[in-house]
This record gives structure tokens, C-alpha cells and sequence, in this order.
């Protein structure tokens, strides 16, 4: 049941990063609430990858893409510990 919860927890992430990802193109200043809902939520863990990464490639922000898959990594080996989805 927990680890139930921590899969669904790790898969609502993936979709605010998969968001804020998205609102970036269009407010790329993050001034609209949800934006800024959105980079709270989701700043913790794309900062570390972030500095790790040394900025990207090519000026592009990787970290959001590394993020999700190790997420997903994450998520699919808690799931085959015994959670359902």
C-alpha cells in the first residue's frame, strides 16, 4: 500500500515536470501561478541534475527529460517490489 503511494506520488511528478516543461515555452518568466505552483513543486529535484549537468547541452535544459527517466527507473522498480498500479 505505501509503496502503492510512492508510485503514484513519483508518476505526479513526472507530470509536473512534464507541465512545467510545457508552460516554459509559454511563460518562460514563470509569473502565472501555476507556474510558480509548478517550479516549487519541481525545483528540488531538477536543481541537483541540473548542477550536475553543468547547464546542458547546447543551452538546452536537459534535466527535466533525466529527471522523468529516473523517475520512471524508480517508480518500475518499486512497482516490481510487489505495488500495484
Amino acid at each position: 500500500m505505501i509503496i502503492a503511494l510512492i508510485v503514484w506520488i513519483l508518476n505526479i511528478l513526472a507530470i509536473a515536470i512534464i507541465i512545467r516543461s510545457l508552460l516554459s515555452w509559454v511563460d518562460p518568466m514563470g509569473r502565472n501561478p501555476i507556474s510558480q505552483v509548478l517550479i516549487q513543486v519541481t525545483e528540488p529535484v531538477l536543481a541537483p541534475i541540473r548542477n550536475m549537468m553543468g547547464g546542458g547541452i547546447g543551452g538546452f535544459d536537459l534535466s527535466p527529460i533525466i529527471a522523468i527517466l529516473l523517475i520512471q527507473v524508480i517508480a518500475r522498480v518499486l512497482a516490481g517490489s510487489g505495488a500495484a498500479f
